[in-house]
């Protein structure tokens, strides 16, 4: 008798027969099963047969997935992959146009499927799907079947995309520039587009010399978020790859430019304002992969702002020092130059002073530190030449005060740029799965330079606000960090909404906020406060310990990663009501609320789960490369470890998902909740749980001796809104 662990029970179907109840025992082949299962229905020919999934995408099970099959699952009887692919490989070459409909359409489904698609790659079916699209021939639903089809087969990365003819892309790309196509083929041929451009060094080139800005400016703006989506993304695929020298390049007529040269274009009003008035206030709510690719798009743009931050002005340069001739000739309108030499140099160093450099003989080497290099004094000739007046008061201000006092502008300004750049992580590639764009940097064609502006104008406050002094320096930046990053937090839809935030996020709220804050964190440090605090905390955690089950209990959906991330699969996990079992399976798109356990066709028993791990450790993140876009997955990854040395893995939506999950898978195995969350909200419901005890004992009157601390429990019920 082979152990329990090996044996699983499930079920198999065949249409128009009894369903057989069989213990599959997992160390005996595969083709030894088949061959017993079609003898139990007197079927010959084993060998052309397989065993897929009955539910969710109806996988076929091979040797090397079949110890994800669990107890109580429905199994179907096929035939085989290979025949499947040979069959369907006939049907669509057939001259009847229904049958080839109905192939299509089962290859589209099947496609997804990575042992279907092994054999039908094999076959040459990829080249013979090319040919159809090549031919022309093919409309509606037949066409979008053939692309959806391509475009799964491709995705397995069986194939190299490099294989892929000149006539193929033409094709494609003569979907994309049709005035009038129908809607699916429109979203395939986009998708198919991207990824040829992210997979292929080669194809970029072709592509890109097929689709223009104008052409894709008409898909942003149409009603169709998916529409609009699929075309930012491809739109971010040819900025990404885009040699370095094609991104700065300038062009006359934006729309006419290729997409390889992406900096101009993305400057140009009319594009900003086409995404700004049809994608970001449209009349629909902001879908999560729209809001990904706007925050890519966000992070590409300020990325071209890294080769200026990175390069050191040169002293010898007489162009670039004759931009702080500049900036000086318009503070302190320099017509009446003394005609000495000497006089002229003294005069210089004095208003070098005045302009707040470090180095008042030769302020060029302010900026020879990277970052922020260039970018610092491109930022100050914008800020003299665009508003002038302001950069005229805030120099000739600080220099009118007394020396201790003055808010030296150019150190300011440079330090500022640094500061802003970390912020908005200039030079940094986009993470996978970050959402996190503003609306207001869409708002203006020069929102990187208007953003400075209203930036330098506020530490130029907050330093007169704080009176602070050359030696309060870096404590001003820092309250000028916390101003600036609370108020992007509100996310701003404009550079006026900003401005707004900021007024209400003066030195004095600062402090305020800071103030509340600690005293919500730092509790009173004598002897009977502490000894409350030891009192309370156990009833706390436990009081955390159930929010954090009852979450559990009420589930969450998780998204599947996958190749191409806008067609999400999801998956939905729950806690049983009794803290038992796990349930979990698999959706066909996010919920909207809980999904019953009658939905959820996988359980794993609590009493079998052996651990949790996160992070780099989890099996399915030792694979993922250590690149900036991989780590904000590896953050929110964990698993559960389960016998017989299996494993659920997870990747949660948010961090706050992640902290609810771990710690109450952790408080579900008895072990310690350890996340950040569990600790912030211990601090927290402690500290209010305490006040409203001291508040209890402000109303008695104390005797002689003081009273001791009560025994029991407050009777205040405590109940805390994670929502």
């Amino acid at each position: 008798m082979p152990p329990a662990a090996d044996i699983v029970k499930v079920a198999i179907e065949w249409p128009g027969a009894n369903a057989q109840l069989i213990e599959m025992d997992q160390k005996r082949p595969l083709s030894s099963i088949i061959r017993e299962v079609c003898d139990g229905w007197s079927l010959s020919g084993s060998e052309q047969f397989a065993l897929r999934y009955a539910d969710g995408p109806q996988l076929y099970i091979t040797e090397q997935s079949r110890g994800e099959i669990k107890n109580g699952t429905i199994l179907r009887l096929a035939i085989s992959p290979a025949r499947a692919a040979r069959q369907l490989l006939e049907r669509i070459q057939s001259h009847g146009i229904d049958a080839r409909l109905e192939a299509l359409k089962e290859l589209a489904k099947l496609s997804a499927d990575p042992t279907f698609a092994a054999e039908f790659i094999n076959m040459e079916g990829i080249g013979t799907l090319a040919r159809l699209v090549e031919s022309g021939t093919h409309f509606g639903e037949m066409l979008a079947f053939t692309l959806t089809a391509f475009l799964e087969l491709m995705d397995h990365g069986i194939v190299s995309w490099d294989l892929i003819s000149l006539s193929f892309i033409k094709q494609i790309a003569g979907y994309v520039n049709q005035p009038m196509v129908d809607v699916s083929i429109l979203q395939r041929s986009l998708a198919i587009l991207e990824s040829m451009v992210l997979n292929s060094h080669s194809l970029y080139h072709r592509v890109a010399q097929e689709i223009t800005v104008g052409q894709l400016i008409g898909h942003l703006q149409v009603s169709n978020q998916e529409i609009q989506t699929y075309a930012i993304a491809l739109i971010n695929a040819l900025f990404l790859k885009a040699p370095e020298d094609r991104r700065q390049e300038e062009y006359t007529n934006p729309l006419e430019q290729h997409l390889t040269e992406m900096a101009s274009t993305l400057a140009q009003k009319h594009l900003r304002s086409i995404i700004l008035n049809h994608v970001i206030r449209g009349n629909r709510p902001i879908k999560a992969e729209m809001a990904h690719q706007l925050y890519v798009l966000q992070v590409l743009t300020f990325n071209l702002l890294e080769e200026r931050m990175m390069t050191k002005m040169d002293p010898n340069d007489q162009a670039q020092r004759d931009i702080i001739f500049e900036l000086r000739r318009i503070a302190f309108d320099g017509e009446n130059d003394p005609t000495g030499t000497e006089k002229r140099k003294a005069m210089y160093t004095k208003d070098y002073k005045m302009l707040g450099f470090t180095n008042h003989v030769n302020p060029a080497m302010d900026f020879t530190q990277t970052p922020p290099g260039m970018l610092a004094l491109d930022n100050m000739l914008y800020l003299a030449k665009v508003h002038q007046d302001t950069y005229i008061r805030i120099v000739l201000e600080n220099s009118s005060r007394e020396d201790k006092h003055e808010c030296p502008f150019g150190r300011c300004a440079i330090e500022l740029t640094r500061m802003l750049c970390e912020i908005l992580q200039v030079g940094e590639l986009p993470n996978e799965g970050c959402n996190d764009y503003h609306p207001m940097f869409f708002t203006h064609d020069r929102a990187w330079e208007e953003f400075f502006c209203v930036c330098i104008q506020l530490l130029n406050k907050t330093w007169k606000e704080m009176r602070a002094t050359a030696e309060d320096f870096n404590k001003v930046m820092q309250v000028v960090r916390e101003q600036i990053t609370r108020a992007l937090a509100m996310k701003p839809s404009s550079l006026d909404q900003l401005k707004n935030k900021l007024r209400g996020l003066n030195y004095s709220e600062i402090l305020r906020l800071r103030q509340s804050e600690r005293m919500s964190q730092d509790d009173f440090q004598s002897p009977p406060i502490i000894e409350l605090r030891e009192r309370i905390q156990p009833e706390i955690l436990e009081l955390i310990k159930q929010q954090r089950l009852n979450r559990l209990c009420e589930g969450s959906c998780f998204r599947k990663l996958g190749n191409r991330r806008r067609q999400e699969k999801f998956w939905f996990c729950r806690l049983s009501l009794n803290h038992k079992v796990l349930h979990y399976g698999d959706l066909d798109e996010s919920p909207q609320g809980e999904v019953p356990f009658e939905q959820l066709s996988d359980k794993i028993p609590v009493s079998d789960i052996k651990s949790v791990v996160t992070g780099k450790d989890c099996p399915h993140m030792k694979e993922k490369s250590a690149l900036k876009q991989n780590k904000e997955v590896l953050e929110l990854a964990f698993s559960v470890l389960y016998d017989p040395d299996e494993t659920l893995n997870f990747v949660a939506p948010t961090k706050y998902e992640y902290c609810i999950w771990t710690d109450g898978l952790c408080a579900l195995l008895g072990r310690e909740m350890g996340s950040d969350l569990t600790r912030s909200d211990l601090d927290t419901l402690i500290s209010m749980e305490m006040k409203l005890r001291l508040l209890d004992l402000e109303n008695i009157t104390i005797p002689e001796a003081p009273p001791p601390v009560p025994k029991e429990p407050s009777s205040y019920n405590f109940t805390y809104n994670y929502s």
